[in-house]
């Protein structure tokens, strides 16, 4: 018994590689809680033209809030290994199989409904980023779009072309580039648009943090080739999607006195035509996934 008590109360020695892998799983489930919450927080966010949110489904007869809350759960594990492949170094083969499984767990997750297809894709190449700088693989300050396209970018250009998805579509009927352009390039409508618009409208109104990511998905609305919109409404919706966008924004956006009143009407608007940026909402949950994880005290 001495000799128990003895060992059980020594000094506990860890292997390095024991603690190096306990600190790259903990790090891995932090990003991909991040991840998750960033999804949660877009789908809190309303009024988002034609987008689902907790108030309502939008321009969507076959999806509700609860619905994009269950499939962000069943994904989130995913969002984790693909952290630790970017910790260990994976190559885009990897990256793309962990993709593969997860999109399969959110068909599984909400009867064959597509609620997260564009996030894996974008939000996951972050999560690996993440987990890529975490452990060195990159510089520290080297910013998580520019991760993506240096260690992946012409991976993710080179790849397979998915046939079926709306966006795929849209990229083929119109030249659109569409979410393959926007990770291999860096993700720059998250960092020349997304990010500025949450901080400067958070710097603004620090006490709204809804009418901050409004005023953001907004700013997105107006600035990108949503292919998910041209799968809607072609050309002729995109052209109104993005000069209603652009008319709010112009008016004031959140700083009017009855912007969510505004943006409200937008939103009816954007459901009477059957429209839906859901690559501006995949890019919003993208700006507050990076804002989080790039934040810097001078950020607020």
């Amino acid at each position: 018994m001495k000799n128990v008590l003895s060992a059980l109360l020594a000094p506990q020695r860890h292997e390095p590689a024991a603690i190096a892998g306990a600190s790259i799983g903990f790090q891995s489930l932090a990003i991909s809680a991040c991840a998750t919450s960033s999804l949660m927080l877009e789908l809190e966010t309303w009024p988002k033209p034609g987008l689902v949110s907790h108030i309502d489904c939008g321009s969507h007869d076959d999806m509700n809030a609860e619905t994009f809350r269950t499939s962000a759960l069943a994904i989130q594990p995913y969002f984790e290994s693909l952290a630790r492949a970017g910790s260990e170094g994976c190559k885009m083969g990897r990256l793309r199989v962990i993709g593969i499984d997860a999109e399969r767990a959110m068909l599984a997750a909400t009867d064959g409904i597509n609620t997260h297809r564009g996030a894996i894709f974008g939000i996951g190449l972050l999560c690996a980023a993440a987990g890529a700088r975490a452990d060195g693989h990159v510089a520290g300050n080297l910013s998580l779009g520019t991760t993506v396209s240096r260690l992946w970018g012409d991976d993710i250009l080179d790849g397979p072309m998915p046939l079926h998805s709306h966006g795929g579509k849209a990229r083929r009927r119109f030249g659109a580039g569409g979410a393959r352009d926007e990770a291999a390039l860096g993700f720059p409508t998250v960092y020349q648009v997304g990010l500025p618009t949450l901080r400067q409208a958070r710097a603004e109104f620090p006490d709204h943090p809804e009418a901050v990511r409004v005023q953001t998905c907004f700013a997105l609305i107006a600035a990108l080739e949503d292919t998910n919109i041209l799968h809607r409404g072609g050309q002729r919706g995109l052209r109104y999607a993005r000069n209603a966008a652009r008319a709010w924004l112009q008016e004031g956006g959140i700083a009017h006195p009855r912007w969510r009143e505004r943006a409200q009407s937008i939103h009816q608007d954007f459901i009477s035509r059957w429209l839906s940026p859901g690559g501006s909402a995949d890019l919003l949950a993208m700006a507050l996934f990076v804002d989080t994880q790039e934040r810097r005290p001078s950020d607020g």
